[in-house]
């Protein structure tokens, strides 16, 4: 029987600690170096065996930070290819939603009304109460939550522009609509635990927490994307532009 490589045998001890929820997802591998004095090999071998688990979409690489455990497996995700050729653009969106929504959160927080305030609490009730029926495959669309967040920040240009990029979002990607059963509920509980941070700061009209709050949960949807089209082979690295992307994958 031939004998595994060192690397095979790092990479199956990490699999298995990601799978035991010993490393549970979004947490940090250990460093290089601790990783080569536990498992008592080279850099050489960790870095073959961190990659092969970049390659599986298990891990995601952060610059500057470390590598990181992915939200979900990408093995978990079924993709429709007509979705797959939505991707980039997807993408591409979420980014452009990311630098006009974190201003709108802090306005919101600055200018909303009490009634206003109660409305997007509800709003996110509401939209979160809508979790999927685990025995179907349905979408969690939360674009009505950050229109209403839009709404109380009362300038009209940024609710127009929102409402306008609606109609190109219904739903292009919805990773809730693709994870398996076995996965969504975590993945539902975390999206509502990012929802409450931001209805919190809006409450407590705290402009800057409201602004922390709605990029750390645009960011973490971005970071989900592009790992996904770095799995699927759409990217060289899960960071890559959406320009670089074009290219290859034409709109459906």
């Amino acid at each position: 029987m031939k004998r595994k490589s060192l690397s095979t045998v790092v990479f199956e001890r990490l699999l298995e600690q990601i799978r035991s929820g010993k490393l549970g997802p979004g947490v940090q591998l250990p460093t290089e170096t601790e990783l080569c004095e536990v498992h008592e090999v080279s850099r050489t071998v960790v870095r073959e065996a961190v990659a092969r688990l970049r390659s599986e979409g298990l891990v995601i690489p952060r610059q500057g930070k470390g590598v990181f455990v992915s939200e979900a497996p990408m093995s978990s995700y079924s993709i429709p290819d007509q979705d797959l050729r939505a991707l980039p653009q997807t993408i591409a969106l979420l980014e452009l939603r990311l630098a006009v929504e974190v201003e709108a959160a802090g306005l919101c927080a600055l200018r909303r009304t009490a009634a206003e305030a109660a409305n997007i609490r509800a709003e996110m009730e509401r939209v979160d109460a809508n979790h999927p029926d685990l025995s179907k495959a349905r979408v969690h669309y939360d674009y009505d939550f950050h229109l209403a967040i839009a709404r109380a920040t009362r300038n009209p240009q940024i609710l127009d522009f929102l409402t306008y990029l609606s109609g190109a979002l219904v739903p292009r990607l919805q990773l809730g609509y693709v994870l398996t059963d076995a996965l969504k509920v975590d993945y539902f509980d975390r999206i509502h635990q990012e929802h409450e941070a931001i209805v919190l700061a809006i409450e407590s009209q705290d402009e800057t927490g409201a602004r922390r709050a709605m990029r750390r949960h645009l960011l973490n949807s971005l970071e989900r994307l592009r790992a996904l089209a770095f799995a699927k082979g759409l990217a060289p690295d899960p960071s890559a532009l959406p320009v670089a992307l074009f290219s290859e994958s034409p709109a459906p």
